[in-house]
C-alpha cells in the first residue's frame, strides 16, 4: 500500500472511530488524520502479530477492520488521557 493511501486510510478510520465512540471527542480533520494514522499502524502490526493478517492491499477488508479497531484503542487511550488532565482542572 502506497504513503498516500495509508494516509487516506487512516484518516477514514479515525472519522470512522470517532463516530462509532459515544461523546464529544475533540480535534479537527489533522486530529483524526493522526489518530487514524497511528491507529491504522497499530491495528496493522497488531494483526500482523496476532492473526497473521497480510495488509497489503487497500480494499483489503482485512486492512480496515484492523485500521478501524486501532483506531478505536488509540481513541479510547487518547480519551483517558486527555479526560483526566479536564477532571482534575475542574
Amino acid at each position: 500500500m502506497g504513503f498516500l493511501a495509508f494516509l487516506i486510510l487512516g484518516l477514514i478510520a479515525g472519522a470512522i472511530a470517532k463516530a462509532i465512540l459515544p461523546g464529544r471527542q475533540g480535534g479537527g480533520w489533522i486530529a483524526t488524520l493522526l489518530l487514524g494514522v497511528i491507529g491504522a499502524m497499530l491495528g496493522g502490526w497488531l494483526g500482523g502479530i496476532i492473526f497473521g493478517a497480510d495488509l497489503s492491499g487497500f480494499w483489503s477488508l482485512e486492512s480496515w477492520l484492523l485500521a478501524i479497531g486501532g483506531s478505536l484503542v488509540v481513541l479510547l487511550i487518547w480519551g483517558f488521557i486527555v479526560g483526566r488532565g479536564s477532571r482534575a482542572d475542574s
